[in-house]
């Protein structure tokens, strides 16, 4: 992707970079890629504290359920399972749908990874109001932590969007499992 490309109306993967150097933080920023015309992938940008970009992860699995019918708008990626070597640690990314499979958590730690980061968007189930995943969707990730002996960094997405409302529920969890951090 063009790094200087604006991400929607957010800032560009350069600005980004920019910030995770003045701040001396890791960054790890979900974003939508086009290649081409017809091309889409959800996609992340690892970015290191010194303002490296790392790399890129595409999102290989690609969810085809009522409410998450990306099929039909994005292409699984092509960029494989990676783990990225860091100021501060060797990490491995998986967006999305991508944290409901154990064998993707598995492939990063086999890479070398000391901690998981899932950013995500998921939420309320448009066709079917009285389906919570919330707390199914926090235990799968806490069980790569514990299964991997591994911290697990869940970041989701909130707020309402075309009726579908994203809850949050963002944490953190350490290799026993133990939730360390939770935002609401």
């Amino acid at each position: 992707f063009d790094l200087a490309e604006p991400i929607e109306t957010g800032p560009s993967v350069t600005e980004l970079a920019k910030a995770a150097r003045r701040l001396g933080l890791v960054v790890v920023a979900p974003l939508f890629e086009a290649r081409g015309s017809e091309v889409y992938h959800n996609t992340a940008a690892v970015i290191d504290a010194d303002g490296t970009v790392l790399g890129k992860y595409r999102k290989m699995h690609i969810p085809q359920d009522p409410g998450f019918e990306e099929k039909f708008y994005f292409t699984p990626g092509d960029t494989g399972f990676r783990a990225w070597q860091t100021r501060y640690a060797r990490i491995g990314v998986l967006v999305c749908w991508d944290q409901w499979f154990p064998e993707a958590a598995q492939a990063m730690m086999l890479m070398g990874a000391d901690v998981l980061m899932y950013p995500t968007a998921i939420g309320s189930e448009p066709h079917d109001p009285s389906l919570d995943t919330r707390d199914p969707w926090q235990r799968v990730m806490i069980g790569h932590a514990v299964s991997n002996v591994v911290p697990v960094v869940a970041a989701n997405r909130i707020g309402t969007e075309e009726g579908q409302t994203f809850y949050g529920a963002s944490f953190i969890a350490n290799p026993r499992g133990d939730k360390v951090a939770e935002l609401a």
